[in-house]
């Protein structure tokens, strides 16, 4: 195989392994996303939302969003970034680093209206803080769903880079190396 065209294909086993951590990452996000919920089974907003438990999403949040970001950088810094797949899977994981550092902010507000609607005595001014308070929990939620949604995008491109792989080798395997010449007829002549 050309060596320009090894310098363009990612290890195999790596691709597996980033495989495999994208899909871990994939669930975590989407199970946290619809986990999460500040509204009850009737879909109201609680009487008393607990302010810790808005907080530990956040806290959980920020934890997920560092996790979706050490692997953005460490895939920056691999020199497999400047590959055509690597430089696609780099944009998703991008997205991805993007998206899931919005979603602890909003469940930060969202806690922080969470403290304040009890102290609020104004009928108008709770309203206000309940609907800012499911919105902002509502974004952050949509914030890890679409984080959720950008990582397979990014493990399909790793996939189809496997199968190209898997393709290239097919073929090198088929063409094998040249057959020798065959010997001249009538042995030497001077």
């Amino acid at each position: 195989m050309k060596p320009e065209f090894q310098r363009a294909l990612i290890p195999s086993d790596e691709v597996l392994q980033l495989i495999g951590a994208l899909n871990a990452m994939k669930d975590e996000l989407l199970n946290a996303a619809q986990q999460w919920e500040l509204l009850d089974e009737n879909g109201h907003v609680p009487d008393t939302p607990s302010y810790t438990a808005l907080l530990q999403h956040a806290t959980d949040a920020q934890d997920l969003s560092r996790d979706v970001l050490r692997l953005t950088a460490d895939f920056a810094r691999s020199p497999h970034h400047t590959t055509r797949a690597g430089s696609t899977v780099l944009k998703h994981l991008g997205t991805a680093a993007t998206m899931s550092s919005h979603a602890a902010p909003n469940f930060t507000e969202s806690a922080e209206c969470a403290l304040a609607l009890p102290r609020s005595a104004d009928p108008t001014d709770r309203h206000y803080l309940a609907n800012r308070m499911v919105i902002d929990h509502a974004s952050a939620r949509a914030f890890l769903r679409r984080t959720s949604e950008s990582l397979p995008d990014a493990a399909k491109e790793l996939d189809d880079h496997l199968g190209f792989q898997r393709s290239l080798a097919t073929l090198t395997r088929q063409q094998g190396p040249p057959a020798p010449p065959p010997p001249r007829p009538g042995g030497r002549h001077r």
